[in-house]
């Protein structure tokens, strides 16, 4: 079945699981109003913030497929899109790092490599646009939000702690140091993962 990794844009922001379309845990921060929008609201808010982000920055979101399944999907941005970046004790993300913000994988393809596809197409945006690392942070502890990235998952894909703590480690994957920019893409890409990019980003056979 083929396998493939598409931009998130407002055309398929539908195929992201209903709990994650509804969730401004990151586009609101820790200032916003604490009365829980309802569902419809919170749906247009998130819309609203996707908008802007593509037209102020570009791709922000990856959502990967199986067949015409969704089955995964990750988002991303700078920390000035981020109004909650600021709030963890292992902030402020580096300068030169964009936020990995989440990633999510269906639980019934979480051993087929679709984690590791995700994270191989996140680069493979940055690479190009001349982005130095992604950062994001880890969730280790039981008080930690749904919407972070699991730090074993990070770990997995190739991120390292640059910030321990208990709950909330800030991880960190390099990626202009790990690529010689006289190497296209795919090639760079090989060298970050150790994997065929090219076998984990178009359809299998």
């Amino acid at each position: 079945m083929s396998r493939r990794v598409v931009a998130l844009t407002l055309d398929n922001l539908e195929d992201l699981p209903a709990s994650c379309r509804t969730c401004l845990f990151w586009e609101l921060g820790p200032l916003a109003d604490p009365r829980p929008m309802q569902p419809e609201e919170a749906k247009l808010a998130k819309e609203a913030w996707l908008s802007a982000t593509l037209l102020d920055w570009g791709s922000c979101g990856k959502v990967a497929y199986v067949g015409v399944e969704p089955v995964g999907y990750a988002m991303f941005a700078p920390p000035g899109f981020v109004p909650r970046a600021m709030s963890f004790p292992t902030s402020p993300v580096s300068g030169d790092a964009v936020l990995m913000l989440t990633a999510y994988v269906a639980p019934h393809w979480r051993s087929g490599g679709v984690g590791r596809m995700l994270a191989q197409a996140v680069a493979a945006e940055l690479v190009p646009r001349g982005v130095k690392a992604i950062e994001a942070f880890g969730s280790t502890g039981p008080t930690s939000r749904g919407c972070l990235v699991p730090a074993d998952y990070l770990r997995s894909v190739g991120f390292k702690t640059v910030r321990p703590h208990p709950s909330y480690p800030r991880l960190r994957m390099e990626l202009r140091s790990t690529v010689s920019w006289r190497y296209d893409v795919e090639y760079a890409l090989e060298r970050i993962f150790g994997t065929s990019v090219g076998k984990s980003l178009t359809p299998a056979r």
